[in-house]
Formats: structure tokens, sequence, C-alpha cells
């Protein structure tokens, strides 16, 4: 997409099968000034890519409704929130009207058929008019016609007008011509019996197919609206109100629109967060688990950020608003998602070229199917027979069922990846996390924590522990260094109580020094105790080393001039990082570990994770090259990383998975976000990813079978074997059957877990 183009989202109304989705697309694809127009059935969205210069969203608006099929209006500035509450009282005041016209053919359906079945007794043929009767059927089945039916037949006109056809032109065709054939047959019969046949009506065809046919909408429409329930549920996780500090300190509750950037907000305990900001005052723990899918509450103080829609469990706290509206994490996780399930995946490109050709064929293999029923066919009985069959193969053949295979198993699986912390920004990218075999770990953040940590204190011999760390947090405490804050960090664990230090120092390259308790002390690299003239013995050198051969960081510490202690410093890693590797190792999938640290150290961690293959001394700008490295070899590569160094890596990859704590730069490369940094997110996408698949694959394989056996079996291919028909009636019921069959399959993503390590 160049960057003059912008992009335009319009929720179509109207449309009823995949064909419908296909034209419209193709519709605004030919209108000048766009580049790429992508049109969702099971959404009913269309989603375009256009240059501004040449066309504008009235333009588009106008491509869609030329074609025959209108645009629900967006309110400016509503909310995705808002936008979707519009979308689903439309949705519902259309549902109400669709149970309405299936109830009326319904109810008119059940008084024909009995009727229309009467010549099945002679006895009680010989007291009726049978013209009578016929006039009595034709009027019981004009208004299934003309109101339950109506917007088959407006939709088949509007598709000839421009040359197109869809699943409307099917049941239009099907059952207009039983009905017109049945009218025929009321209002001239001679012109039947002089030619030796029946005047035979089939209002019962007619009426029966289209209260099926809408049964099956009504179903499909119900189905459809639960396939968007993680959306609606994350969207509805949005505070309605916000406590602001005014001037003055008087807390006045607002709604949440009227929250400002820098306002100040008292969140209490129980009280969801309004929207995303900065601690100022106060701590807590909040639970984050509808952003991450953490069920474990978060340790939140002054300076931590806080995210809208989380929810406060313990302390009170005060925090300034830094995001207000869309730009707020859980607006920007709703865009994703929603871009993510109109999107589409490569996998549904096949049904979308049948589609496109599927509904003319269908008519021709209806109309040979009539000239050949007619042409073979005793003559007493070949008109109706070649009706029955031609009817019954346009009714069956509705593609409605592959329309829905792949759109509302997308739109189940991101939703759903949502509620668990992996955001899925494509259906390609879901399709890809499939085919992967080979994942590629970056150390520091996705293995590791990403932070140095204190691993061990070692005072030596006469040395208190207590009062040693107490010293040296003094100390540090001084220091902006991040070995300095891991050793605070270690210190407060304990709750070692803080005592002043006076002449602190920093010696760069060396460490730290200050006075505590009267007493020097210096914390810092060998280096600093040698000029200092410490005298290291060789049981504390001997000490030194092994911590060093364990690939750490060693601080010696040194008190009055004597070496008194050793502290080693390293990056850990994460509790999970090793059942996650080993979950993925079980599905098939070979973990490489890559570093910029020495060998040593990757040996280590390697070991320490159950990783057997890795790469060591990676500069940044190699990394992308260590992935290509591993495509040559024939693999499909994920890409796992956090940092700005790892978003060429992620671009190279086939599917590049950033972790939410990273930069955003990496999450922009990636083609999946995971919230949590924890590498069970990545088991999580692959997991889902497997399963949806598996899921689309079984609907494309159920809806071509349903078509390939169901036509041929319309058209009469086992008459002339076992003397079988198949009832036009029949044909609706199983054409509903199919589409809510497929959607029922899709909606089993629901129940998806994630494998617990």
């Amino acid at each position: 997409m160049e960057p003059s183009s912008k992009t335009e989202t319009l929720d179509i109304a109207g449309m009823t099968c995949a064909s419908c989705a296909s034209f419209v697309e193709k519709s605004l694809t030919r209108t000048p000034g766009v580049q790429r127009a992508v049109v969702n059935f099971a959404t009913e969205k269309a989603t375009i890519d256009y240059l501004p210069a040449q066309t504008n969203p009235a333009t588009l608006k106008a491509a869609v409704v030329n074609a025959g099929y209108g645009v629900t209006e967006r309110a400016p500035d509503t909310s995705a929130a808002e936008r979707s509450a519009e979308i689903d009282r439309q949705k519902a005041l259309a549902y109400l009207k669709l149970k309405r016209r299936f109830r009326v053919a319904a109810g008119l359906a059940v008084i024909i058929m009995p009727l229309s079945m009467l010549m099945l007794w002679p006895a009680m043929m010989a007291r009726i008019n049978m013209q009578w009767l016929n006039y009595g059927l034709l009027a019981l089945t004009l208004p299934v016609l003309l109101y339950s039916g109506r917007e088959f037949y407006t939709s088949a006109w509007n598709g000839f007008r421009h040359r197109a056809a869809n699943m409307d032109t099917l049941i239009a065709v099907g059952t207009g011509a039983a009905f017109l054939y049945s009218l025929a047959a009321t209002v001239v019969p001679g012109f039947f019996t002089s030619r030796g046949l029946l005047p035979e009506v089939y209002y019962d065809t007619t009426a029966t197919i289209i209260a099926l046919i809408l049964l099956g909408k009504v179903l499909e429409l119900r189905a459809k609206t639960q396939t968007s329930a993680a959306m609606k549920s994350l969207m509805g996780l949005q505070a309605r109100t916000a406590r602001v500090v005014r001037p003055g300190g008087q807390e006045v509750d607002v709604p949440i629109e009227q929250v400002q950037l820098n306002d100040i907000i008292v969140v209490r305990p129980g009280e969801k967060v309004a929207t995303d900001g900065l601690i100022e005052e106060g701590h807590s723990a909040v639970d984050e688990a509808m952003l991450t899918g953490e069920s474990l509450p978060v340790e939140k103080k002054a300076g931590d950020p806080v995210f809208g829609a989380t929810l406060n469990k313990t302390g009170s706290f005060r925090f300034r608003v830094t995001k207000v509206g869309a730009d707020t994490m859980l607006a920007q996780i709703v865009k994703l998602v929603e871009d993510a399930q109109g999107s589409r995946a490569p996998i549904q490109r096949l049904a979308d070229k049948v589609s496109a050709i599927f509904v003319p064929t269908v008519v021709v293999i209806a109309i040979l199917t009539f000239v050949l029923w007619f042409n073979l066919a005793p003559v007493e009985s070949r008109l109706p027979l070649a009706l029955v069959n031609f009817v019954a193969v346009l009714i069956i053949a509705c593609p409605c069922a592959l329309g829905l295979a792949t759109p509302t198993a997308i739109m189940v699986s991101t939703g759903k990846g949502a509620e668990h912390g992996v955001l899925i920004r494509n259906a390609e990218a879901l399709e890809k996390a499939y085919q992967v075999n080979t994942v590629l770990l970056d150390k520091t953040g996705t293995i590791t924590r990403g932070e140095p940590a204190v691993t061990d204190f070692v005072p030596m011999a006469g040395q208190a522990a207590g009062l040693l760390l107490q010293l040296v947090a003094a100390v540090e405490r001084q220091s902006e260094h991040p070995l300095a804050e891991a050793v605070v960090r270690y210190a407060d664990a304990r709750q070692v109580a803080a005592v002043p230090a006076t002449d602190f120092r920093a010696l760069e390259g060396k460490g730290a020094g200050a006075t505590v308790n009267g007493e020097p002390v210096f914390i810092g690299n060998r280096r600093l105790l040698t000029e200092a003239g410490v005298t290291l013995n060789p049981d504390f050198t001997a000490q030194a080393e092994a911590l060093l051969a364990q690939a750490k960081t060693v601080l010696y510490v040194a008190v009055a001039g004597r070496a008194v202690g050793l502290i080693g410093v390293a990056d850990t890693v994460r509790d999970t990082s090793a059942a996650a590797i080993r979950r993925l190792q079980s599905m098939g999938i070979e973990v490489v570990l890559m570093t910029g640290d020495n060998p040593q150290t990757a040996a280590q961690v390697a070991q320490l994770v159950g990783i057997t293959r890795y790469f060591a001394e990676v500069l940044p700008q190699d990394k992308a090259g260590k992935v290509k490295e591993l495509q040559a070899e024939g693999r499909t590569v994920a890409m796992v990383g956090d940092g700005i160094n790892d978003a060429p890596a992620l671009a190279q990859a086939d599917i590049g998975l950033a972790m939410g704590g990273g930069t955003d730069v990496a999450m922009e490369a990636a083609g999946i976000t995971l919230m949590r940094s924890d590498l069970q997110g990545v088991v999580t996408a692959i997991e889902l990813s497997r399963q949806t698949i598996r899921t689309i694959r079984q609907n494309l394989f159920f809806a071509f079978l349903y078509n390939t056996l169901g036509i041929p079996v319309a058209a009469g291919l086992l008459y002339p074997f076992f003397g079988l028909l198949l009832s036009p009636m029949l044909a609706a019921g199983a054409m509903a059957l199919s589409s809510v069959s497929v959607l029922t399959n899709s909606l089993r993503l629901r129940s998806f877990t994630p494998s617990k390590n």
C-alpha cells in the first residue's frame, strides 16, 4: 500500500452468499483509484485501500449501491464499541424481520402442504373441485412469494441488471419456475389437458422451499452472531465512567468520553481502570487478564503503566492519563482483531475462485438437466419430471457453506486468540503459523527476563549476610546502573533496612563507592578492588572464578579495605521458558536459540531450557541472516523477539511473533503479538493456528463434498439405477443444513484452551 493511500471500511448490507461478496469486491476493485478491496461475507465488511486523489468514500459507497447492495452508515467520531452496538442493533432488527418472514412462510406452508396432498386420496378428490382448490393454493402461496420470499427475487433482479448471479438467483429461478408452472396450470389448465398432460401444481414446493431456506437463514444468522462473541466481550470491558480529580482536589465521576490527556484519575479497590496512564501515587495489584491472559494480578507502584479495562484488586492509586479513545491499548486490540477478522486467508482463494463461477455453472447444469429429462422421460410425465429436477439442482447448489467455511473460523479463532493474549494481525499470519516447523528464539527478553537479577550472594567467612547486604544496598541505592538496580531489588525483596550513604562516587567502568556507617564500601569489578589496594585471597578468587564459569557477572565487595563478599548477577531464564520449549518440541517443532552472547553463555542457557542447537555471538544486523540460513534449509521459520534489533529478523521470518513487553517497532514487524512476555504464548498461537486450519479444511471438504454429491443426485443421476429422485423440498432442507453445519463446526473453536505445560 502506497504511503499516500487510505483505508476505508464499509459495512455491507444485503449480501446472501459468497458470490455476493465476490461481486461487491469486483465492483469496488473496478472503481478508479482503488488499489485493493477485500469483502468478507461472514463479517459483512469491505476493507478498501484507495488513493484519495482519485476517489473518496462517497464514490466507494456508490459503487456498492450500484452493484445492488447497501451500505450501513457509520456515525462519525464513534468508538468501536458504539459502532458495534449500532451494527448489533441493526442486525437484531434484521433478525426479527427475518423471523417474521419465516413464520409467515412456515405457517402458510403447513396449510398448503396437506391441501396439495389431497390428490393422493381419490375419494377426497372426487368431492373437491380441482380448479377451485388450485386457486385456493395460489391465494395461500402469493403472500409467501410477495412477503416472505420478496428479497430473493429483488436480489436476483438486481443481479440480473448488473449481469451477475448469486445464491438468490438460484432460489428465485427455482421457486419462480415452480410457481409460474403452477400458475399456468391453474389459470389455463386446458393448455395442458389438450396435450395429454395433467395440470399439476407445485405450490407446496414453492412455499416449503422458501420456508426451509428462511429457516436456514434464521439459524445461520443466529450462529454468525456467536462467532463474534469474543470481540463483543472485549468491547464490553471498557469502563463507563472515571473518577477525575479536579483543581482543588475535588473528585468527580464523569463519562469516559469526557476524560482528557493528563487528567488525574482515582482508582479504588474493585474498580476498573478507566483508560491508559502512569501511576503517580499509591500501589496495588491489577488484574490484566483481559490484555495478557495471565490470571495472576500484577503488582503496580508509582511510575508503572496501567491500562484501560483492567481490574484493580487490592489498593488505591492515582494515575495520570496518557492515552484516550482510539489510542488506548484496548482500542488497539479491538482494531487489530477487527482487521484480522476482515482479512482473507490464502486457503480461502480456492473457495473464492469456485464461488465466482459456481452460480452460472449451476444454472447451466440445471438447464441441461431440464432438457435431458424433457427429452428422455415418458411423454406424460416429462414436463413435471424436468421441472422438479431443474428446481432441485438450483436449490441444492446454493454456495452458502462454501462462503462461510473460512471467514467464520477466522472470526472465532482471532477473537479467541485475543482472549488468551495472542493478537493475530491477519488471517495470513494465522495460516503461516500452522506451517511452522522451526522456532527461532532470541535469548534476551524472550527466553530470559531481559533484565539482570542477583543469583548469588556470597559473604566471606565471618561476615554477617544481613549486615553486608545492608551496606551493599546503601551504596547501590545511589547508583542508576542496571546492575545496581538488580542489587537493590534483591535487597528490597528481603526487606533489608535502608541506611544512609555519604560521599557516593561512581567509578566509570569499574563500579561505585561510598561511606556507610563510617566505613568505606566499594562494589564493582576485580579491577576496582585491585586499584584500591584490596588483597584477594585464593579462596575468594576461586569462588569468583566459579561464578564466572557459570557465565555470570561478578561484583566484588570490599569494606574498610578488605574483600568481604561476592555477588553473582545474570539475566535469568523465565520460569515458563523450559516447559514451553518442551511443548513446542513435542509438537514436532525444532527450537533454535540465537544470542549475541559468547558461546559459553549460549550453551549454558540452551542446556537449561533443553535446546540442542544455538547461534552465539550474533550481531543485531546479522539476525535476519540467520533466519535466511534456516529458510535455506527448507524450514518454515517463526522468529520470536522483543527488541528493535529483532525487527529485521521478525520481518524476514515466515511468521514473526513479538513479545508484548517489547518495542513498538518489533510488534509492527511481527504477524502475531504476544501480550504476555511468556513463551507459552508461542505455544498458544501455534496450537490455535493448527486447530483453526484443521477446522477450515473440514469446512471446505464438507462444502465441496456436499455440492459434488448433491448436484448429480438432484439432477436425477440415481433415478435410472434406483428409481430415486430428490424432492426440491429435501434439497432446500439439505442446503440450509449445510450452512448451519459449517457454522457449527467453526463455533467449536470457541472451546479452544491452550495446553498446560
